[in-house]
């Protein structure tokens, strides 16, 4: 594990920007953390370095696919906590998984069950009102090395 921390919204779009310059089909990230904490502002920026705009929080659709050359899937499993398993099941992403690039924010308890290699990124406040720490853990091979 290791720790970034980032004091702007510029600094936010500028380690989203490194992270998805590193991705590739197959690829499968977690994020975590408050409300308000920057997971969707983090897909966003990773969205634009891999040549896709326009991304939303999926709040209310609980997932969405941006086309692309490596399509990426966005999903908020907010609403599905609590729910049964089966429902995020209905989500079919396992079919599409190798295909594209995930980003699942809250996914605890999900995400586990696609695959054992992902990316987990917590974001939490920092002290000022745009400071974030983001810690990063690997989770298998495929994120052996990764570094910002």
């Amino acid at each position: 594990m290791f720790v970034e921390v980032v004091t702007s919204l510029r600094e936010m779009q500028q380690v989203g920007s490194a992270i998805g310059l590193q991705l590739r089909a197959g690829d499968l990230i977690l994020l975590k953390g408050d409300l308000g904490a920057g997971k969707t502002t983090l897909t966003q920026s990773i969205a634009l370095a891999l040549g896709v705009e326009g991304v939303t929080s999926p709040t209310f659709v609980i997932s969405k696919i941006y086309q692309a050359e490596i399509p990426l899937i966005h999903v908020d499993a907010y609403r599905l906590m609590g729910e049964p398993l089966a429902i995020f099941d209905d989500l079919d992403l396992d079919s599409r998984l190798g295909s594209s690039i995930t980003i699942v924010e809250w996914g605890s308890g999900f995400v586990e069950r696609l695959s054992d290699d992902y990316l987990e990124i917590e974001l939490t406040f920092g002290g000022a009102e745009e400071s974030r720490s983001l810690a990063f853990t690997l989770h298998g091979d495929r994120w052996n090395g990764f570094a910002l």
